[in-house]
């Protein structure tokens, strides 16, 4: 076997190399690479974040690391709350995000890359962090993708002084070709690689974060000391004659994928080769229906297990039959996050497929530590009861998505991708577009993609247009001039090759 790595930027994929090369693993290769990420692609990641990581030792059961954010203790009082709405323009129109202190939840990222580290790594976390002390001090050359995304974002980059001292230190906004150095992070990372995770939760930098927090925001001292990563079983479900390991709840993004991936097993397309561009389309529409039915005010607690092995699940694959033979449209939503993931499995055969959000970002950059928190409470798509509701401690509704595809027990196919709302709809399609198709990874992650969105239809040039004529009885038929960001980022590995995304400057490397 070789190693293959795929992930959002050449300088990323090249710390998980450096790792590998000294003989750590996966693990130690992933959550290297991540924190390098933080540097590598400032606007997609942080250490003020959160995530989930879905592990396939080589010899062991798959685990999925929960290290989301989490909704903080203190009390919502909206005349002292610093929560802002703030406009950025993506071209076609501007969209407005949340941002300031009181937009902060509970960052879980250091806790759960150390973790995932110490339970399943190989080396020490002194060599784990080394790339990304190197890189933070020396600086990164900003990749044209980063650049592009920095420009989209520069009011929530730009927000305070700190701000603009590190992504505009001559007053201009940092671009593709320019170095980034992030000097107090490197700092922090010295610290944190002889400290642990501590320093984040009990130590320091806990302190800085909540005499930070304290005026208008809502993260208290107890909420970072009672901070803990979950080991989780993964959701499982069969297609097309394997298993598609996938984020469990309190996650929604393994549910809807879940949903999406059963329909289209029920209602025998999962056999069809190629598959049609109207069979994914409606199942999109039916599994929105399905996020509409059990998820649209949060998982309210009762949810543990999938949707589809509900009694009622049955009527869902009966709406498909009807909606797929019919002119009417069921759908509605939207929504942009920022997201980074990487997927590495090494010659061992050991499996992590890792994904950290930072949101936008809050708009503030953290005191000495040099990195900026999230603002997960000012995502619309984390909040879908309103902002402010979940209960202190809860975990928010992540739609991250790491998955692991198996046969036979070994797995062939890691996936996962930016994107927000449409990172179900990206994963659906990469596993479509391999199991189905027999596309190799590279063709799979380059294939045009569709995202339904409410009643809109978005899609990247290249598909068919007897399809999309077929289509626009349904929908209205959003044809985009060239592949975007707006369409996710998936750094996907297989056995012997990977795939980074192009449309947010991937790289993979296989050696």
């Amino acid at each position: 076997m070789k190693n293959v790595i795929a992930a959002g930027d050449k300088t990323t994929v090249e710390a998980a190399q450096e790792i590998l090369w000294i003989g750590g693993n996966a693990y130690d290769a992933a959550v290297a690479a991540m924190f390098v990420a933080m540097v590598s692609e400032p606007t997609l990641t942080s250490a003020g974040g959160g995530g989930h990581l879905m592990a396939l030792p080589e010899s062991g059961s798959p685990v999925l690391f929960d290290f989301f954010a989490e909704m903080p203790s203190g009390e919502v009082i909206d005349s002292e709350l610093d929560f802002v709405s703030i406009y950025v323009n993506f071209g076609t129109a501007d969209q407005e995000f949340h941002i300031g202190k009181g937009a902060v939840a509970v960052p879980g990222a250091v806790a759960g890359l150390l973790h995932v580290q110490e339970v399943l790594g190989s080396i020490s976390r002194m060599d784990v962090l080394a790339p990304a002390i190197r890189a933070a001090k020396e600086g990164v050359i900003l990749s044209h993708i980063q650049g592009y995304l920095a420009t989209l974002l520069e009011p929530i980059l730009t927000h305070d002084e700190r701000g603009r001292q590190l992504f505009a230190p001559q007053g201009t906004l940092l671009g593709g070709g320019d170095r980034l150095v992030m000097s107090d992070f490197a700092d922090f990372l010295e610290v944190l690689a002889h400290e642990g995770s501590d320093l984040v939760y009990k130590g320091e930098v806990a302190k800085i974060i909540v005499d930070w927090a304290g005026d208008g925001g809502l993260l208290k001292a107890e909420d970072l000391e009672n901070y803990r990563v979950k080991e989780r079983t993964p959701l499982r479900t069969a297609f097309r004659g394997h298993t598609v390991l996938l984020n469990p709840p309190p996650a929604q993004s393994g549910l809807l994928i879940d949903v999406s991936l059963s329909l289209l097993e029920n209602t025998g397309c999962a056999r069809k080769s190629p598959m049609p561009l109207k069979d994914l389309v409606t199942a999109f529409d039916v599994t929105n229906q399905v996020r509409r039915d059990y998820l649209a005010h949060g998982m309210e607690g009762e949810i543990h297990e999938s949707l589809t092995g509900r009694d009622d699940f049955p009527s869902y694959v009966e709406s498909f039959h009807r909606l797929h033979s019919s002119d009417g449209a069921t759908s509605r939503s939207f929504s942009r996050g920022e997201t980074t993931h990487i997927s590495i499995l090494d010659k061992k055969g050991n499996a992590a497929s890792l994904t950290v959000t930072n949101g936008e970002g809050c708009g503030y950059v953290l005191p000495e530590a040099g990195f900026m928190l999230n603002n997960m409470l000012g995502e619309e798509d984390l909040n879908p009861g309103g902002f402010h509701r979940h209960q202190p401690g809860e975990r928010l509704p992540s739609m991250v998505a790491p998955t692991i595809v198996v046969s036979d027990g070994r797995p062939i196919l890691l996936t996962g991708t930016a994107g927000s709302n449409r990172i179900r709809s990206v994963i659906v399609q990469i596993i479509a577009h391999v199991l189905c198709d027999g596309l190799e990874i590279q063709e799979a992650t380059d294939a045009p993609r569709a995202h339904l969105e409410g009643t809109v239809l978005h899609v990247e040039p290249g598909m068919s247009e007897e399809d999309l004529m077929e289509l626009e009885n349904r929908y209205t038929v959003e044809r985009w001039e060239s592949r975007n960001v707006f369409f996710g980022g998936a750094n996907s590995v297989m056995a012997e090759e990977g795939a980074g995304d192009p449309r947010r400057g991937g790289f993979s490397l296989t050696f």
